[in-house]
């Protein structure tokens, strides 16, 4: 499938700069967008709900900062930054009355409009700009004169701009300067969770325990904490990078064990995730979950916090003197 990139040249600025921007909420994304938005010269508000502990720290940013209501009724295009499981009743209660024709209702994550929890008025124009990339990297690499690539969609286009809009938003938030990549709500939420799922957390975290389970101690090294240089490796190069830089003992190896561990029963198991997030099975047991008050979330949770491998690594990162804890 072919992909489309755009970058600056193909963005008109102006498009944002002329609009009245609110981010609802102030986590890692929001404050990342509000900041980059703000220093791109967009006139940006964020909206919190009354007594948030962010409130100080978005003033103390320089930011003008308002009840969610109040930032909802002021701006022509807002963007949802907080988490996938309250934007449904804070859309409800604190947007959906302040929406306007012609207005633009923007998200990060498609999760709640491709599976349908939040149903945007035919009048408003519904986009998004998805940083690939945590919250503090969108910010850090604005500020040092990058950027972290976007993905672009657009659901429903009221006014006939949308998508000017959503690449100009992009622009803002500094997707331009390393690449805006076009995409839809579908293609944006079934990758980002699958990724999740199968691999990035789920599948990563889950090789981690049982490499540890299988030889625990001394392989807290090579199958937790070697994992960061090798994916910087890849990150950095590619695979064939990673390949070159480590020993042919290693190399050999990866070919030979790689496949056993990662086999054909692993495929299989990873087309059923994808099927649970493609019907929404998914979803529904996630917010089904979250109305019990993430109970089987936090049972999780725990087990995974109490893992003899979080113990040992604990006292080994001790010893490393290089390593900052963002717990510290």
């Amino acid at each position: 499938m072919a992909v489309t990139i755009y970058y600056e040249n193909d963005v008109n600025p102006e498009v944002i700069k002329g609009k009245k921007v609110a981010i609802i909420g102030y986590g890692s994304q929001g404050h990342a967008h509000a900041l980059n938005l703000m220093d791109s010269g967009v006139d940006v508000r964020v909206g919190l709900r009354e007594g948030s502990k962010s409130w100080a720290k978005a003033e103390e940013a320089g930011l003008k900062v308002m009840l969610e209501d109040e930032a909802a009724e002021e701006a022509d295009v807002i963007m949802i930054l907080i988490p996938d499981e309250l934007q449904p009743e804070v859309y409800e209660q604190h947007i959906a009355p302040h929406l306007h024709a012609g207005d633009t209702l923007a998200f990060a994550h498609g999760f709640n409009i491709h599976y349908g929890y939040i149903k945007a008025p035919e009048d408003v124009n519904v986009i998004m700009c998805a940083p690939k990339g945590p919250g503090h990297i969108v910010r850090r690499q604005f500020t040092e004169g990058s950027g972290v690539p976007d993905l672009a969609c657009v659901a429903q286009d009221a006014t006939g701009d949308a998508w000017d809009i959503a690449m100009s938003y992009c622009w803002g938030v500094g997707g331009a300067r390393s690449g805006i990549i076009k995409a839809t709500f579908a293609q944006e939420t079934e990758e980002d969770l699958f990724g999740e799922q199968a691999v990035l957390c789920g599948g990563v975290c889950e090789l981690i325990h049982a490499g540890f389970d299988t030889l625990p101690e001394l392989a807290y090294f090579e199958c937790y904490h070697e994992m960061k240089m090798i994916v910087d490796l890849m990150y950095e190069s590619g695979i064939h990078f990673m390949n070159y830089s480590i020993s042919n003992t290693a190399e050999y190896g990866e070919y030979y064990a790689g496949p056993k561990v990662i086999n054909e029963q692993s495929r299989e198991a990873m087309k059923e995730i994808l099927t649970r997030i493609q019907n929404g099975e998914f979803a529904k047991e996630f917010v089904a979950d979250c109305k019990n008050g993430h109970k089987w979330l936090f049972e999780q949770r725990e087990a995974i916090n109490n893992h003899e491998i979080e113990k040992t690594g604990a006292k080994i990162r001790d010893m490393f003197s290089w390593v900052k804890s963002d717990e510290e």
